[in-house]
């Protein structure tokens, strides 16, 4: 059974574990271990994650897989936004599935939940950045109708990255 939960200030240190192992999980084995433990601490320590749960322009939901939390998204809406694309529009900033979870619909039910509250929110797209070198994630948002629309730096520890920019219109 899989449900979608709002993740409270007080779910900060599931949060932070769920995030540090999705996130090595996807980009650990194509980055440089040192920047990964750079990235993850500045990133996931417990003020950012409560700086960030605390945004009222920003939800954070848990996805459970038969009761144990199998991922989680992040929503921005206005300042909240890592990019000023419109205030019409909604940013999916983050998206993990646990690899234990994987292949289970669980990322496409995250994605199908963030476009309903970006409609409840009468916002016109929804976009996201996605790894350069993540083919598999960049088809996924090409299968669900998202365009690349521009670019931009991801800070990586101490490295910078190119991040796709993805949007998927809901009047076009």
């Amino acid at each position: 059974m899989m449900e979608i939960k709002k993740v409270d200030v007080k779910d900060w240190e599931t949060l932070q574990k769920i995030s540090e192992k999705t996130f090595a999980e996807t980009f650990g084995k194509d980055n440089d271990s040192e920047e990964l433990s750079t990235y993850l601490a500045n990133a996931y320590n417990k003020e950012q994650l409560i700086n960030e749960l605390s945004n009222s322009n920003s939800e954070f939901y848990f996805i459970y897989f038969e009761s144990q939390v199998a991922g989680y998204i992040k929503l921005n809406i206005g300042s909240a936004q890592t990019e000023k694309i419109a205030d019409h529009a909604l940013e999916i900033e983050r998206i993990y599935i646990d690899s234990d979870f994987k292949r289970k619909g669980l990322g496409k039910k995250l994605y199908e939940w963030a476009n309903e509250r970006a409609k409840e929110q009468s916002k016109e797209s929804i976009w996201l950045g996605v790894w350069e070198k993540n083919p598999s994630a960049i088809a996924f948002y090409e299968s669900l109708g998202f365009k690349k629309v521009g670019q931009h730096t991801f800070h990586f520890g101490n490295e910078e990255q190119i991040d796709y920019i993805m949007e998927k219109n809901f009047t076009r």
